[in-house]
């Protein structure tokens, strides 16, 4: 607890927004979204199911964390002025808020919207009214097999255990000494079942609703008196007290049951749940009055995600993007274009099938030695995985550094470290108490009786699922600088090196940090001496104090700073005599805003910086990061226009404030900036000139 302590030390000298709270701000940005009436319906229902999913890992990651500060002895809890609990209140009262809201917009906004356009959504008694013969006959067509009941007695609190993140229905009766838990299979079956068509309408329905008018036939022995949709969250955290003893992947494979069967963070129940029910419940689950949290009738609104539109209706939807061809990358051979020139790729614009295609040129040319990549997040089944498995029945070395540590991802990516490794791959996994979170590929080609190395920098993963909705950037080089400092990476990686020494590539956690606290004092020094200094920052998240500390003093010195954060930031902008130079925005569309990308004036021979870290503590310190600098003049131009055009959005672009409420940026009517379409056209006149 010292270093908490010493932070709140340091903390004392500077203000400084606290994570969680603003963690929640951005997805009041999100709301915004799904309330705004210019995005088409099928968009607002999208950002309906993000506001949930991002709702979910919140309380799964975010709160859980906050929870095993109880643990900490009370009087030392008392010293460090931590107080969880009531910090957890403050929290839920925004969350409770949010939800209020969130229902507000689907109720009143979405819904009739979606009936205007002949997709009914139906209540409950709609459905018992209109169409119970059609609903019984699903039931019995379809959830016969898979719906599963039990009687709970309200006096005994061991006989009841709810899945993580599962959907159930509590339903009581008149008999008070027990209930009914009856799940909701939302997994194994579609969550929302067009029921009738009539009239050129279409009737969807909650699968939740056709469950509760079977309940009877459920229970038939009870006399029902009511039905409450209920869900419980669990820690999603994997706590390896030893983690260094033994295989690492092994440990986390063995733990991920903790997921299943961990700590409960939320119990999320229908509000109009009696409270004696309530007490029950709560004491069955072994519960705190903390974790139980009020919601609407029905809960898992990421299920929006899968929402059907059977009325194939292109309004509704957000007008496809035509994939952009890369004007650079369109011969047949790769190794040769990228050796004269480096080039820069963008998704989703452009197609991840630029980086796949390397990838399995890689795997089939004879010259091709050696395959390095770095997998933090690996797709279920993809061509990647493919043609590294080619790669390697061709007889190429292939090294795989497989991150076993990705949230939520851990069973697949140890699953496929297990299959390279199978196949006669060099897999590596995840380092105790350090990640693996860069985005980099190595190839390594016989060229004249040389190895000449080709390399890909990422902002984003190795995945051509999330490359659709992730806004982010990808630099193919074969610059000999960069390319022998990655390949020092991959020595750390393998183990053979402990520093990697690089001149040129940012690498966390060895020289991120210390070279971007030098070129912010640079700046603040030029400012200082009444000579130009800028500094332009978009990254996800801002939270490292040590960063932002000195990002005020740059301020106060006359340093003119514009950051983009999409997500959380702890920073506090535009405070009187502390960061008046500080000017953030967030810019939250149709596509998620993914890429890190840092620009410093350097008195007048500007320097930019793209790869994979943000400025979280994490990301510098406790990461293996990789940042790649733009040497080459035309892709320097190129994010340079970029990051301008999104400086200039006003359109989806909001400022944080110090209030964090969010106000749009103004918009210009005469010049309406939207930045992801802007760039797109920029893309599109430039490559497909």
């Amino acid at each position: 607890m010292s270093s908490y302590n010493a932070l709140v030390e340091k903390l004392k000298d500077y203000p400084y927004q606290h994570r969680d709270i603003n963690w929640l701000s951005f997805n009041d940005r999100v709301l915004q979204e799904a309330a705004d009436t210019s995005n088409p319906l099928y968009e607002r229902l999208k950002f309906i199911a993000i506001f949930s999913s991002n709702l979910d890992e919140y309380f799964r990651v975010r709160v859980s964390q906050l929870r095993q500060l109880k643990r900490v002895d009370k009087s030392l809890r008392k010293k460090l002025a931590l107080r969880p609990s009531k910090f957890v209140k403050q929290l839920l009262r925004k969350v409770h808020d949010q939800q209020m809201l969130l229902g507000e917009i689907f109720f009143e906004q979405i819904v009739p919207e979606l009936a205007s356009n002949k997709i009914v959504i139906l209540k409950k008694d709609e459905l018992k009214q209109q169409f119970k013969k059609e609903a019984l006959s699903y039931f019995d067509k379809n959830l016969k097999d898979i719906v599963q009941s039990q009687l709970v007695e309200a006096s005994k609190h061991s006989d009841i255990f709810l899945e993580n993140q599962r959907l159930f229905l509590l339903v009581t009766f008149e008999d008070e000494s027990k209930y009914g838990i009856v799940n909701i299979p939302s997994n194994e079956d579609q969550r929302f079942v067009e029921i009738a068509q009539n009239d050129g309408k279409h009737y969807i329905c909650f699968l939740d609703d056709i469950i509760k008018l079977k309940l009877p036939h459920l229970f038939q022995e009870e006399t029902l008196t009511g039905c409450y949709a209920v869900k419980l969250s669990r820690d999603a955290e994997l706590y390896l007290d030893q983690e260094l003893e033994g295989e690492l992947a092994d440990k986390i494979y063995e733990s991920l049951e903790q997921r299943t069967d961990g700590q409960p963070t939320r119990f999320l129940y229908d509000e109009g749940m009696p409270k004696v029910v309530r007490k029950n419940i709560r004491k069955s689950l072994g519960l705190g009055k903390i974790d139980m949290v009020a919601g609407g009738a029905y809960h898992n609104f990421d299920d929006f995600f899968g929402f059907p539109d059977p009325t194939n209706n292109p309004e509704l939807h957000a007008p496809d993007l035509e994939v952009l061809e890369h004007s650079g990358l369109h011969g047949n051979n790769y190794f040769d274009v990228i050796k004269e020139k480096d080039q820069l790729v963008h998704f989703p614009f452009m197609s991840f099938d630029y980086v796949q295609k390397f990838i399995d040129q890689s795997s089939t040319d004879d010259q091709v030695e050696e395959i390095k990549i770095s997998l933090y997040r690996v797709a279920d089944e993809s061509d990647l995985t493919d043609s590294l498995l080619t790669a390697l029945k061709n007889g190429k070395k292939v090294t795989v550094f497989v991150e076993a540590k990705a949230r939520f991802d851990e069973e697949n990516n140890i699953k496929w470290g297990r299959i390279f490794e199978e196949h006669g791959a060099q897999v590596i996994y995840s380092y105790p108490r350090i990640k693996v979170h860069s985005k980099v590929l190595l190839v390594l080609r016989k060229e004249k009786n040389k190895t000449k190395r080709y390399a890909y920098i990422g902002t984003g993963n190795f995945n051509a699922k999330t490359s659709k909705i992730y806004c982010d950037h990808g630099l193919f080089t074969a610059n000999k600088q960069i390319t022998k400092d990655l390949s020092r990476v991959f020595k750390v990686l393998e183990g053979k090196l402990i520093i990697p020494r690089a001149k040129h590539l940012l690498i966390s956690p060895f020289t991120t940090r210390s070279t971007f606290e030098d070129l912010i004092r640079k700046e603040t020094d030029s400012a200082k001496d009444g000579k130009p200094a800028s500094i332009t920052a978009k990254m996800n998240q801002l939270e490292d104090p040590g960063m932002i500390k000195l990002l005020y003093k740059a301020s106060q010195a006359g340093v003119k700073i514009r950051l983009i954060v999409r997500g959380f930031s702890s920073l506090i902008p535009q405070l009187d005599q502390i960061s008046d130079n500080i000017h953030m925005t967030s810019i939250v569309d149709r596509y998620l805003e993914h890429g890190r990308i840092y620009k410093f004036h350097n008195n007048g021979e500007p320097l930019m910086f793209m790869g994979s870290a943000d400025w979280m503590s994490r990301n510098l310190d406790r990461r293996i990061e990789v940042l790649a600098p733009i040497y080459d003049e035309d892709i320097f131009q190129e994010l340079d226009e970029i990051l301008e055009v999104q400086l200039n959005d006003n359109i989806k672009a909001r400022i944080h404030t110090p209030q964090e409420n969010n106000p749009f940026v103004e918009t210009d009517k005469d010049n309406p900036v939207r930045s992801q379409q802007v760039i797109y056209n920029y893309l599109k006149k430039k490559h497909n000139a």
